[in-house]
């Protein structure tokens, strides 16, 4: 099992039911409230605006709480992930809340194949998805080519000064790439970012980071239009464990001066009409 995507997929693909039952996903509250959107979603309303109506696309989807949440504020969504056992719990979930969500099993880099080419008005991208791509020019290349003339681009991600940080005892160290490599950051790790007691057997995962220029540049040289770019000190998770605190809406940030770490960025950018 030498190709990234193998070596990644048997990862994903063994902790979806995990995923799927941890209260981190709050998988419950999407079938006891109709009204209940996805903390990362929530986080972003005032920088979404009004999406009702418009064809969308969740890239790297995994089990769709983002994808079901875009579509309760009335966007017509797919989604997209590369581990099937993700979309099975995807299309599961969309058809007991009784939205109308179209998922799809491949790698992102064939959305175009596999979706068709300028067929979107939205491109959404969450939290922890681009990591697990060697190459940003050509995810941005991707976007651009599922984007109709006049379409969005909107991905909240972890920044990639939060990914080049190793959690230590008192003080994070900057211990990883903050650049985009050849070669992959290689992890051999138990566990997962949710709560949950099921030990895993594959651990072994490929990731890459990618800084905010190249991010930015890849954007532009896909022909698209950069919009703009906010940095926020939260991320919707404990990514720093021990130097973290949760506050009421399920943002963690640091607990001692938060504003020290840029913890996740929102960008926009669009296609020309």
């Amino acid at each position: 099992m030498s190709d990234y995507r193998d070596v990644n997929r048997a990862n994903w693909d063994e902790r979806v039911p995990a995923h799927v039952a941890s209260p981190g996903y709050h998988v419950a509250r999407f079938e006891e409230d109709p009204q209940y959107l996805s903390e990362v979603v929530r986080f972003d309303l005032p920088r979404l605006g009004d999406i009702s109506g418009l064809r969308g696309v969740h890239l790297q989807c995994h089990i769709g709480t983002d994808t079901v949440s875009l579509a309760r504020l009335g966007a017509r969504m797919s989604g997209l992930d590369f581990s099937a056992p993700a979309i099975e719990h995807a299309r599961s979930l969309a058809d007991r809340l009784g939205l109308t969500a179209d998922f799809h099993v491949a790698d992102v880099y064939d959305a175009v194949d596999v979706l068709g080419a300028s067929s979107y008005d939205l491109v959404f991208t969450g939290i922890g998805a681009i990591g697990w791509l060697p190459s940003i020019t050509r995810w941005a290349d991707t976007v651009a080519g599922l984007l109709a003339p006049g379409g969005r681009l909107f991905i909240r991600e972890g920044h990639p000064m939060l990914w080049a940080l190793d959690a230590g005892p008192e003080v994070p160290e900057l211990r990883f790439p903050y650049f985009e490599t050849a070669e992959p950051t290689v992890w051999d790790e138990g566990g997962t970012y949710v709560e949950t007691e099921v030990e895993f057997s594959h651990n072994l995962t490929h990731e890459w980071n990618h800084g905010l220029a190249e991010i930015i540049t890849a954007v532009q040289g896909a022909g698209l239009v950069f919009d703009s770019l906010a940095e926020h000190d939260s991320a919707p998770w404990n990514a720093l464990p021990g130097l973290m605190t949760e506050d009421e809406s399920g943002e963690w940030r640091l607990t001692t001066n938060p504003n020290r770490l840029p913890a996740t960025y929102t960008l926009q950018a669009h296609k020309p009409a």
